[in-house]
């Protein structure tokens, strides 16, 4: 960071009075922070890192201090950098700003395989912390498991399966799975079905693994009740909208079984609840176009099997499916794993949680393991004129949403422009979601939030009333022209 772009940054904090994901502010007038080690480590834990701003007062409306010795306060921040694990170093800028010296420390993603990132003392289980929003919180132990699992290499879907024996594998999907691996894998073809199991992870010392039971299992539900899916439809927009005869689904099911069985019945399931309109083309030919693309929805649906986590911590979490009036959405416990970022799908190859799932599936679906799932989603949505996907990555959770063509979706950049135009302007005064989709004639905040808000928030160009409370059912959006 230059002394211009920090100096840029503290017209931004002074305009939006706020601090936010990536920006953290001190006072430092009369001496350095004592407490820095959970920014430091939220920081640290987060994509990209992030900046702490010494010399501007938040409790003063953040109005500029400056800083008590920059030379002395950087000594003390670097000291206090040292006493997390891994070390961090922080990088520099003093600039003046009217007349008064200010610090910024910028703050190192954390290499993944080094995170979480924590202050030594407190020890890793209670010194690793979280950014949400413009708050330092501390990690939940399974957020730290997480990173332990990638640094570790754990390999869950191969956790032995004590009240399981081998008998309690189907023979039939036994049978069907070594005939298909013998003819794909030649170099198998001589091996025993002893060892065949133990080499695909299917058993460990004899004893059924996860990857085994939910693999070619008689019934995997029998010792994990929730490793299954839950479907449901959904008369409205939200969860809890009631239907016209007051139901809260219009079908709700749950779905057991191997993940080959679990992914046709929700295909079934899908395929059942969503609309088909009959296309006629140019000689005459019929065909049936689906509300969304069942390549799609098969991708979807297949990855949230393969990628869930199958930890402890997870076992009692269903996948979930849902189909709202306006979009289809599928979640799994278990967010990205690994070095993968949102911004990466689809792009690069990422870490594979279940390589040993992943890589029976092959074998047993002929399914790809090419990390070809999100472009084919994302070209079968465009291919049938529909919004892009959405992926998102929050709380342990992934959830992939699909959108339907009933809101109305702008296709150039000229149109985007204008509904930006339209929300800043309707927001001189603080608006609801709710009232900017009104305004937009768009049925569903939800997507509104996603598709328009959010960016806008990202740009800086829309604040929230309660930024620390991004989900609040109070939650009001203003234009940062606004704010006095």
């Amino acid at each position: 960071m230059t002394e211009k772009d920090l100096i840029e940054l503290i017209d931004t904090i002074k305009r939006q009075k706020c601090e936010k994901k990536y920006v953290e502010t001190k006072k430092a007038l009369g001496g350095t922070t004592k407490k820095l080690y959970d920014t430091f480590s939220s920081f640290s834990n987060q994509n990209n890192g992030g900046i702490i701003v010494f010399g501007i007062d938040e409790k003063a409306g953040y109005e500029v201090t400056g800083v008590y010795d920059a030379q002395d306060l950087q000594a003390q921040v670097k000291n206090a950098a040292e006493q997390m694990e891994p070390v961090i170093r922080p990088y520099f800028t003093v600039a003046e700003y009217e007349g008064k010296v200010v610090v910024s420390a910028e703050i190192p993603e954390c290499e993944p395989e080094n995170k979480p990132c924590f202050y030594k003392p407190a020890g890793r289980l209670r010194g690793s912390y979280v950014r949400v929003g413009d708050a330092d919180m501390p990690m939940t132990e399974y957020e730290i498991y997480s990173y332990e699992v990638y640094k570790k290499k754990i390999r869950d879907e191969l956790r032995q399966v004590e009240r399981a024996e081998k008998d309690d594998f189907s023979n039939d999907k036994l049978h069907l799975f070594f005939a298909k691996l013998r003819t794909q894998k030649p170099q198998l073809a001589n091996q025993s079905e002893q060892r065949i199991l133990q080499l695909q992870g299917l058993t460990d010392h004899d004893k059924p693994t996860i990857a085994g039971l939910m693999l070619v299992g008689d019934y995997p539900q029998a010792f994990f009740p929730q490793l299954g899916i839950t479907a449901m439809v959904v008369d409205g927009y939200e969860i809890g909208e009631l239907g016209a005869m007051g139901e809260r689904f219009i079908d709700n099911k749950r779905f057991d079984g191997t993940i080959p069985e679990m992914l046709d019945a929700a295909l079934g399931f899908v395929r059942r609840n969503i609309k088909t309109s009959v296309i006629i083309d140019e000689t005459g030919k019929r065909a049936d176009k689906t509300e969304y693309p069942l390549v799609a929805v098969r991708e979807l649906i297949l990855n949230a099997l393969i990628h869930r986590d199958y930890s402890v911590h997870t076992e009692d979490s269903p996948i979930r499916v849902i189909i709202y009036r306006d979009r289809f959405v599928v979640e799994n416990p278990g967010g990205l794993y690994g070095r993968l970022t949102i911004n990466d799908l689809g792009k690069v190859p990422g870490d594979t949680r279940n390589p040993f799932i992943a890589s029976n599936l092959e074998v047993m679906i002929d399914t790809e393991n090419r990390f070809s799932g999100i472009p084919t989603i994302r070209e079968e949505m465009k291919k049938a004129g529909l919004p892009a996907p959405l992926f998102e990555n929050y709380k342990g959770n992934f959830r992939a949403t699909l959108f339907s063509g009933v809101t109305t979706v702008k296709k150039n950049k000229t149109d985007d422009l204008s509904v930006e135009e339209k929300i800043l302007s309707f927001c001189a005064e603080p608006k609801s979601k709710e009232e900017i989709a009104e305004m937009l004639h768009i049925k569903t905040p939800y997507y509104v939030v996603t598709k328009y808000l959010r960016p806008l928030i990202d740009a800086d160009k829309l604040d929230m009333t309660i930024p620390k409370k991004p989900k609040s059912k109070f939650q009001k959006y203003f234009s940062v022209s606004q704010r006095c």
